[in-house]
């Protein structure tokens, strides 16, 4: 039986992964039967498989982070974020709309996308753009016009847009920045 550095890499990823993985351990030990019958083609889908449950696993608990509704308020969950970002270069994504009779809300979480990254510089030089800087907890966000952005641990984007600035930022106060840092590690 041979066994190659693909091998023994999904075998170490199987072994690690948490046991309610199912679907995922099924797909990776399906790659690693398919590779040593030599369907290099069928095992490749299946480690493609495998990367797609467990990007969904991880944007799940990204969503995790995004704060419950007010009093009063609403909170609906955007399950299509995910496929937007792969059209802008990867990464894990939540977003949550909110709403209430006095006005509307979205939160969106960005982590680990190639612009992101970009937006570090934008937020360094706010004040030069004639945007405010509010401090959340110990996190500064920009804000401007009906939009606060912040950068979380240089990689994970919080941004809120919508009518109630007050609201919006009362929310984000409850949200854990500390823990969102350690997302994905």
């Amino acid at each position: 039986m041979r066994r190659s550095f693909l091998a023994v890499s999904v075998l170490s990823l199987s072994a690690a992964l948490p046991a309610h993985a199912d679907d995922v351990t099924d797909a990776l030990q399906n790659a690693i039967t398919s590779y040593e019958e030599g369907d290099i083609g069928y095992a490749m889908e299946e480690l493609d498989y495998a990367k797609q449950l467990m990007a969904s696993m991880k944007a799940d608990a990204l969503t995790g982070f995004l704060p419950e509704a007010p009093d009063g308020w609403t909170r609906e969950v955007n399950t299509e974020m995910g496929a937007g970002l792969a059209m802008m270069g990867g990464g894990t994504g939540a977003e949550a709309d909110y709403s209430s009779d006095s006005g509307s809300f979205t939160i969106t979480l960005m982590a680990d996308n190639p612009m992101v990254a970009g937006m570090a510089a934008a937020l360094g030089n706010a004040g030069a753009m004639g945007a405010k800087i509010e401090r959340v907890g110990r996190e500064k966000f920009m804000v401007q016009d009906s939009e606060i952005t912040g950068l979380i641990d240089k990689r994970i984007l919080v941004q809120a847009k919508g009518d109630d600035i007050d609201m919006m930022l009362d929310l984000l106060k409850s949200m854990d920045f500390k823990s969102l840092a350690d997302f994905g590690r």
